[in-house]
């Protein structure tokens, strides 16, 4: 595999990327298959062992002894610093293992949120935007769980509009302290964080900038803790600033760049919970295949009936392409880094336009892993019935979990605008995406004596990848053209373009690690089978997703023979595609069930 970056974020769109330039999971190495090992066994004898029923009655305030007390352990095991760099204490791991960390966390369930908080949002400002004096003050001290930290930035009036926040930073008489009023909303370990990252508006400036801030410093309290649906045992509270003096020395990047920062900062956030989501849908899976294998009903464990077969081919198929989709994009994320290093950019700007780069991908995944470890949880309490609405099995607590995960890291409504918004000002504004490449390649679907491919290995299944990529470019242009400016506005339509958009990008990530594997020496058969068996089980769902969006989409801006030219293009485009689903999905089912579990 190169080591440089082979893929401009959005480009996607453009042009076919090789299979052999593409990470797969399967090449994670040893090393990294450890990491995910640690973190999942820690979280089965620490978090699990206690029993389902403790799990699902924890509570942040009256048990939060309890909850400091497996932070710690996490800690001791060094799995708080895995992100910081190992010169200020901490692990230095890629960010691509940093994303497979992420998934063995979703085990868990609520104390996945606290770590995932000190690991990412709560330290990564200072790591990439603080000066060298900052990191060597805060980050060893993070790293080592000493001190729990937070980020700062929601408020009552200001949740997905952040710039709109009212906490104010004033500089004092003597220019040695900034005077902090405010108050924030919805901050995680917010009740024992020491060091926050808050965001506020120097003086009647426009944009946000951000602080570090010490509980030590004064002038700072805390809400309750909030009475929550789920994550209940993770630490979530409103913290007050009264005129709290923060050392001029504690700004935190450039002034009025704060928003700026936030959002890079919650590009990395969003991968991360599509990386959780796809460790939430194999967790759920495996406790399905048990119960299901167990539960004897009509003379036969209900795991042999199609209904059972169905809902588990679904997860797992679906779990397999979003993860195909979030390892290629940790593994880009990587090789910019690296790229840029090389380049002379320094380390914090590396780190951060690294990220940035995948902002349209960061997005798309969020929403698509989030929607799918919450449609796990609900397939799962139906699949184990009654006991599934009891607390004793852990899964309604799963279900109430994952809720959250579509709301925060920025709302998936929000996500969608932002992947079309990002779209749009790189191929259009910035003109970091070249448009006239999408111009070359012209589907042959558009033409009216065509016929669909029906032979060759994966013919059928890229012509759909390519299909889909170019009905998002001529629908985008179409309803550019009709709507102008107001196109902005329609969010309605806004919304199902990303989504057609997210199919594009999660199954082609799907058939290139499938054709990847075909091409790889030593790929085992009965597995390369079943796992071409899952993209294929996917695409035939992200489809229908896309023929409805896209139908959706055109009746809501077009009208008369525009309208029947672009919807006899969607028909043509997205024709039918024949495979048998119920077989697919079964087979999908059958394999699993045998293993016992998702056992890739």
């Amino acid at each position: 595999m190169t080591t440089k970056s082979n893929l401009v974020g959005g480009e996607f769109l453009f042009r076919d990327s090789a299979a052999k330039d593409v990470f797969i999971p399967e090449e994670f190495t040893e090393e990294q298959k450890m990491v995910f090992n640690t973190v999942k066994e820690f979280m089965l004898k620490e978090v699990h062992s206690m029993g389902m029923a403790k799990l699902a009655s924890l509570d942040a305030e009256k048990d939060k002894d309890l909850v400091l007390e497996i932070f710690r352990k996490a800690s001791e095991l060094g799995l708080c610093g895995v992100s910081i760099d190992e010169q200020y204490g901490g692990m230095g791991l890629d960010f691509n293992t940093g994303l497979l960390f992420t998934e063995a966390l979703a085990l868990g369930f609520s104390f996945a949120t606290t770590i995932g908080c000190q690991t990412s949002i709560g330290s990564l400002p200072i790591l990439w935007y603080g000066t060298e004096e900052q990191k060597k003050k805060y980050l060893p001290a993070i790293a080592s769980g000493e001190k729990g930290c937070s980020y700062c930035l929601t408020e009552p009036t200001a949740g997905s509009d952040a710039n709109s926040g009212k906490t104010k930073a004033v500089l004092n008489a003597e220019g040695t302290h900034y005077l902090l009023n405010g108050q924030k909303m919805w901050i995680t370990n917010g009740g024992f964080a020491e060091v926050f990252t808050v965001f506020a508006k120097i003086d009647d400036d426009e944009k946000l900038s951000a602080f570090i801030v010490e509980k030590s410093f004064g002038g700072i309290e805390l809400g309750k803790e909030e009475k929550k649906m789920g994550i209940k045992a993770s630490s979530t509270v409103q913290v007050f600033f009264n005129n709290c003096k923060v050392p001029k020395e504690n700004l935190l990047g450039e002034r009025g760049k704060g928003f700026n920062m936030a959002l890079n900062i919650l590009n990395s956030g969003r991968i991360k919970i599509s990386a959780g989501g796809v460790g939430g849908m194999k967790f759920g899976l495996d406790k399905c295949i048990e119960f299901t294998s167990q539960r004897i009903q009509f003379g036969k464990p209900i795991s042999d009936f199609g209904a059972m077969k169905q809902k588990i081919g679904t997860i797992a198929s679906t779990a397999f392409a979003i993860e195909s989709g979030t390892y290629r994009v940790g593994a880009e994320v990587d090789k910019k880094h690296t790229e840029l290093l090389a380049s002379g950019s320094s380390a914090n700007d590396s780190k951060i336009n690294a990220m940035r780069e995948y902002a349209i991908e960061c997005a798309l995944l969020k929403v698509q892993g989030s929607e799918a470890m919450c449609n796990t949880g609900d397939e799962a309490i139906q699949m184990f019935g009654g006991m599934g609405y009891s607390t004793e099995t852990g899964v309604e607590m799963a279900y109430r979990d994952a809720r959250i995960t579509k709301i925060y890291e920025g709302t998936n409504e929000i996500n969608r605008m932002l992947a079309l918004a990002e779209f749009y000002k790189r191929a259009f504004v910035t003109k970091e995406l070249n448009w006239r490449l999408a111009q070359k390649s012209v589907p042959s679907a558009i033409f009216q004596n065509y016929k669909p491919f029906t032979s060759g290995y994966l013919v059928t299944e890229f012509e759909f990848v390519n299909n889909l990529k170019a009905l998002f470019l001529i629908l985008t242009g179409a309803a550019g053209n009709s709507l102008k400016e107001k196109l902005v506005e329609e969010q309605e339509i806004v919304m199902h373009l990303a989504d057609i958009l997210a199919m594009a990008f999660i199954t082609e990530s799907a058939f290139l690690r499938v054709k990847k594997l075909k091409e790889k020496q030593g790929t085992d058969q009965a597995e390369l089978e079943i796992k071409t068996a899952m993209a294929q089980a996917y695409l035939y769902d992200a489809l229908d997703t896309a023929r409805k969006a896209a139908n959706t989409a055109i009746d809501s801006f077009s009208s008369g023979f525009q309208k029947k030219i672009l919807k006899g293009l969607v028909r043509r485009m997205l024709h039918p595609y024949h495979i048998n689903p119920k077989n697919t999905k079964r087979t999908v089912a059958d394999f699993f069930i045998q293993k016992g579990g998702y056992r890739f």
